[in-house]
């Protein structure tokens, strides 16, 4: 890498460790994970959270209770690093509870957690945090199986931002229990500017599109340098880049990787392998279909989703709120945004929620798909400020293929909740993003 590249990587350090320091009380937003979190480390030596960069893993970990008063060590510091790599053990000499961040730059650790643990049964507790998808690393399935649990942090919800409680809506609607019609006292926020900006706890301070592009190109900029280079050796950086900038246009939608490969002008394998690294490092997921057959699963063309709608619309080339309003895509970045607040409240759950989409040869489809032990309720995303009895087709489709499913959601645009089915309730967006 050449002097350019190396310049980068130290200043996106410096920054990295500038913004764990000054992430005190004060400019914290308590996250929704946060009882999970302490629940698991009451129970468990090891609790592993993962999550892209900038997603405020660090930032939860110094200031939320009790894991401020924990012995943080970050591999971020090349001190704490080399010491990680020589005498592992020694980094919690004295401490008994113990947070170790970007432990994917360390696999040594593991060992050593896994000897400290093994040694000395309730008595040590460790937090490791890091970018990549650390439950994918040979290392954790081998040192650290059957010892720790694991959680996924994602970018903010709006309902963390206005340091709200999170919605119950999706377990009341599991349950049957549709909450009564009401029209909302507040007209609804346009939600172009957040979809434009972005939810990574960074930009909530940034108050211009220039500013949000100025940071989302910054965080791009860091990926491909550093954060893809620790995860795979990829030297075609551009490359990458532009199958980055061809699946941000397809958030939303069908994900045909033959096509994607033709559009970006690459090999099948070379996407394929490009697709895989965006998901281990939590930038991007493959959304499945829903069938009663597994291996039906397996065979079907996945959805495409990105973590954060800010960052598939900047991957797109959409910097102003009105280039995205009259973008084809707006539609797409809009579930993309709802997709996003439906994953965080079903990993809140226990178990954890699994979400797919539905759609039949015929072409009838719903969005969304949750799935929760033997329960399943349909969610269908709609951008209409007064959605009526035809836009709830595919969820009565879905209804009648599944009629033992709690019912459906149809999420819109406007302010009204209504019912517009026995078991099919009309929500304004705002009751899922809090």
């Amino acid at each position: 890498m050449g002097q350019v590249g190396l310049t980068l990587i130290s200043i996106f350090d410096i920054i990295h460790v500038m913004n764990n320091y000054y992430s005190r009380p004060g400019t914290y937003y308590p996250r929704w994970i946060t009882p999970a979190l302490q629940d698991a480390s009451r129970d468990h030596a090891v609790v592993v959270l993962t999550g892209a960069r900038q997603v405020g893993k660090s930032t939860l970990l110094l200031n939320a209770e009790p894991f401020r008063d924990w012995r943080f060590l970050s591999m971020d510091d090349f001190d704490t690093l080399r010491q990680a790599r020589q005498n592992p053990a020694a980094l919690w000499a004295g401490a008994d509870r113990v947070v170790l961040d970007e432990v994917q730059k360390a696999p040594e650790l593991l060992p050593a957690i896994k000897q400290a643990v093994d040694r000395h049964p309730g008595r040590y507790r460790f937090i490791l945090s890091g970018s990549a998808n650390l439950l994918l690393m040979r290392q954790v399935n081998e040192s650290l199986a059957g010892r720790a649990v694991y959680f996924v942090l994602d970018p903010m919800t709006l309902g963390e931002t206005h340091q709200t409680a999170q919605p119950d809506i999706l377990t009341r609607a599991l349950s049957g229990d549709w909450l009564p019609e009401s029209i909302l006292p507040e007209p609804l926020p346009d939600p172009a500017p957040v979809m434009l900006r972005g939810l990574m706890p960074a930009l909530l301070t940034l108050t211009s599109p220039q500013a949000w592009t100025r940071w989302w190109d910054g965080y791009v900029a860091t990926y491909l340098e550093r954060d893809l280079r620790q995860v795979s050796q990829i030297d075609a950086l551009l490359d990458f880049r532009r199958l980055m900038q061809f699946v941000a246009l397809r958030s939303g939608q069908l994900l045909n990787q033959s096509e994607l490969a033709r559009d970006a002008q690459l090999s099948q394998p070379t996407a394929h392998r490009y697709l895989n690294i965006l998901e281990t490092t939590h930038l991007f997921e493959r959304l499945p279909a829903y069938t009663t057959s597994h291996t039906t699963r397996l065979l079907k063309s996945p959805k495409a989703f990105w973590n954060d709608a800010g960052l598939a619309i900047f991957l797109s080339g959409y910097f102003e709120e009105g280039d995205l309003g009259k973008s084809r895509e707006f539609g797409t970045f809009f579930e993309t945004l709802i997709y996003h607040h439906l994953r965080v409240l079903t990993r809140l759950m226990t178990p954890a929620g699994r979400l797919y989409f539905w759609r039949t040869q015929t072409g009838v489809e719903v969005d969304f798909v949750l799935e929760h032990g033997r329960r399943l309720l349909a969610i269908e995303v709609k951008r209409s400020d007064n959605p009526g009895y035809g836009d709830a087709a595919g969820l009565r489709a879905f209804l009648s293929e599944y009629p033992n499913a709690s019912g459906g959601l149809l999420v819109h645009g406007g302010c009204e909740i209504r019912r517009l089915d026995e078991k099919i309730l009309a929500i304004p967006w705002t009751v899922v993003t809090g």
